[in-house]
């Protein structure tokens, strides 16, 4: 996972991220800045069928949520959702190396675009290896109970990574 001090993230990393630890604290431990695109910003209001992360994402006064929306080239529009595309378009007006993205396809695209990649559980393994007091296997528990979709293969990437 990249070291970075600026970042731009999607709504399934901040989903997971409030799953795992019930708020967004370990993102200004990590880094300087994270940029939310309007688009994102948008998703997460919305609140899906449940409403879940809309407060903690609302309350928080560290993110850099943008208050406008992007002219987002028709390629990335074509390819993957608003809030992927967002990130990505985002990151390269802005000159952003790194941007945090979970869907395989988004991540695909990303590296095509040059982008450096992370993702909700390259957060929190780069959170613990730099002190943040968490169990990635206890993080891992609470994202699949909030019905976050994580694969085998990262589960076990996870666990051996963390020593857990």
């Amino acid at each position: 996972m990249p070291k970075t001090e600026i970042i731009v993230i999607n709504t399934s990393p901040l989903i997971a991220l409030i799953s795992a630890l019930g708020d967004l604290k370990v993102l200004p431990f990590l880094y300087q800045e994270v940029l939310v695109p309007f688009e994102v910003c948008q998703e997460i209001i919305k609140g899906g069928t449940t409403g879940f992360t809309v407060t903690e994402f609302q309350l928080d006064p560290w993110l850099n949520k943008q208050s406008s929306s992007l002219q987002i080239t028709p390629f990335l529009l074509n390819c993957l959702d608003l809030g992927e595309a967002s990130v990505i378009q985002l990151a390269l007006n802005k000159s952003i190396q790194t941007v945090c993205i979970d869907e395989a396809v988004g991540r695909r695209i990303a590296r095509l675009s040059g982008l450096s990649l992370t993702g909700s559980i390259g957060i929190l393994l780069r959170a613990k290896k730099e002190g943040y007091p968490l169990s990635i296997k206890d993080c891992i528990k609470k994202m699949l109970d909030h019905q976050i979709r994580l694969s085998q293969t990262v589960i076990n990437f996870a666990l051996k990574e963390a020593d857990e």
